[in-house]
């Protein structure tokens, strides 16, 4: 069944899609929602109990802060790509859904890595902790075909040339890792304008290309992502303190390195 606009305007009882903020479509066997396009407005929405299967029409809600899609058929984690984009989205249910699997951790953990800003996930609170194991230990969800990044025009560059195009490199490193974040991409130009020149002269290898991008990143980050970054990272620190008998020093000596 497709929700049409008819529908939403008698379930909210408004005249216009644009002041529609909450919606309750529980259990109308709904199979389209495509109507969502037309309502970036929208802020609290329930979808559970539906047969849904795409998540796509939702990639523009940008207000949305509250998503209901219990018992439907989201057939994979990949349609959480389309969530990213929503910067406001801090409640989600999402159980009892095809996508969960049988290993409930492992699926808390990736979608917990694909939308790190979830303050709570199938109505259990999501913690700074949580957030930064998912972070590190989360499957990376591969992005559904046709998503922004199939989309980005090569600037007329040929196919080879891009793909060996040191900027293009990092520019492609550094939107990987804000669209995890639920940040929009940054284009060629503004991406070329943020890079030191130091650092497009000498690409090499590509752990220097990712911490180039998470150091841009650091400058687009608020105060709360900032806390889940630091959170991480001190997790990560104390992996390498485990592993090694002189983990701290050498954590010492890196971050000395960097300073300098």
């Amino acid at each position: 069944m497709k929700l049409t606009r008819k529908l939403v305007l008698a379930k909210a009882k408004a005249s216009d899609l644009e002041s529609v903020k909450k919606l309750n479509c529980w259990g109308c066997n709904l199979t389209d929602i495509s109507i969502f396009s037309q309502m970036p407005s929208i802020e609290v929405l329930t979808l559970s109990v539906n047969n849904i299967a795409s998540l796509s029409a939702l990639a523009g809600c940008q207000s949305l802060s509250e998503l209901y899609l219990r018992r439907n058929m989201i057939p994979t984690l990949s349609e959480l790509c389309h969530l990213r984009p929503l910067t406001r989205l801090r409640v989600l249910w999402l159980a009892e859904n095809p996508c969960c699997g049988t290993d409930p951790s492992r699926y808390r953990l990736t979608v917990l890595r694909c939308l790190p800003r979830l303050q709570k996930l199938d109505n259990q609170v999501v913690t700074d902790e949580e957030v930064a194991l998912a972070l590190m230990e989360g499957d990376e969800v591969s992005t559904p075909t046709g998503n922004i990044h199939s989309q980005l025009p090569n600037n007329g560059l040929p196919d080879a040339e891009t793909e060996n195009d040191p900027l293009n490199y990092n520019m492609e490193e550094t939107n990987k890792i804000r669209e995890e974040l639920g940040m929009k991409p940054l284009s060629r130009d503004k991406f070329s304008s943020l890079s030191s020149p130091s650092t497009m002269e000498k690409p090499t290898m590509k752990k220097t290309h990712i911490l180039d991008a998470v150091l841009l990143l650091l400058r687009d980050l608020d105060e709360e992502e900032l806390h889940v970054v630091h959170t991480a990272t001190q997790n990560r620190l104390q992996t390498y303190t485990l592993d090694s008998g002189d983990g701290p020093r050498s954590s010492s000596q890196k971050t000395a390195e960097i300073q300098h």
